[in-house]
């Protein structure tokens, strides 16, 4: 190809140092992928946190320049699966930054369906005018679209041998964001966002002042199970299509599954207090959860 291997191996090395800085659970798994998997997918993270980034840095402006940044970001992005699809061998062009530049390299070998990145900018999208979701019905549309989106692009690379698998890489993606949403409650009431259902707050009796406010009593405790049992549902159902992916991919989804789904017990050995401190998972903890998820790995 006329642009040179250095520039491709520069534009890979960001992204993984963006994933590495940005999805450290997420990092820290992917590192037992070959190597030609693991560096695949960074390019992926690395573009969900720019898109992220790019609304973020416009919305401090005007919707009209959020917008704006959507529309640029598409549009590079159709140019890069144009030449994908045509297989233009124009060079990789210099103006775009390292994560598109690593995606129009990623293409050539791996064919990630145009509809699913979109549809990440679309979840993006929603943060910038939608700050309650009446239902779990409408929640589940944003999980998927940031989340879902992501595992579903991840597969083709991690390699599946049947495509139910992406049904169970959809569920495991709701139950990461689902995650996300019950471990961020305090940053996200912050700035007067609240993801829970508000049907779910109403049939709990958790009033939404009470989450902007921090307050922590027996109905949100109540409340905090529900989500839990919930979200938990969705790992039992995502980790049911891992034995369909490739033998040298079932290792690092498991255990990036686990990782995550790891929170949700520290959020519970907090007693539900996730305003006083933001529930994790230690590098200690996930090195000494590797034995255990090898030898179940082994049996799939």
């Amino acid at each position: 190809m006329p642009s040179s291997s250095n520039e491709i191996e520069k534009a890979y090395r960001y992204c993984e140092t963006v994933t590495k800085t940005h999805a450290k659970s997420f990092y820290f798994a992917a590192k037992f992928l070959p190597k030609p998997k693991r560096q695949a997918v960074y390019p992926i993270y690395a573009f969900c946190r720019h898109v992220d980034d790019a609304v973020d840095d416009a919305e401090s402006s005007s919707e009209e320049k959020v917008v704006e940044a959507i529309e640029k970001w598409k549009a590079i992005l159709d140019e890069i699966y144009q030449i994908a699809e045509t297989k233009d061998q124009r060079p990789k062009t210099k103006d775009q930054n390292l994560v598109l530049f690593a995606w129009q390299d990623l293409l050539e070998t791996h064919k990630i369906p145009q509809n699913l990145p979109l549809e990440l900018m679309q979840g993006v999208l929603m943060d910038t005018h939608t700050k309650r979701y009446e239902t779990f019905d409408e929640l589940y549309i944003y999980c998927y679209r940031v989340a879902s989106t992501v595992g579903l692009m991840s597969s083709e690379i991690l390699g599946y041998s049947d495509k139910i698998a992406l049904r169970y890489a959809e569920a495991l993606g709701i139950a990461m964001q689902l995650t996300n949403i019950l471990r961020d409650m305090k940053e996200d009431a912050a700035i007067g966002r609240i993801y829970l259902p508000q049907e779910d707050l109403r049939k709990f009796g958790v009033s939404k002042e009470q989450i902007l406010a921090g307050e922590i009593n027996d109905n949100f405790i109540e409340m905090m199970k529900f989500q839990i049992g919930r979200a938990r549902d969705y790992y039992r159902t995502g980790e049911k299509g891992i034995s369909l992916l490739e033998k040298d991919s079932r290792f690092t989804v498991l255990l990036a599954s686990r990782i995550y789904a790891r929170i949700l017990d520290e959020i519970e050995r907090q007693n539900y207090d996730v305003f006083t401190r933001r529930a994790h998972t230690t590098f200690a903890q996930k090195l000494l959860s590797i034995p255990k998820i090898w030898r179940e790995v082994k049996k799939l």
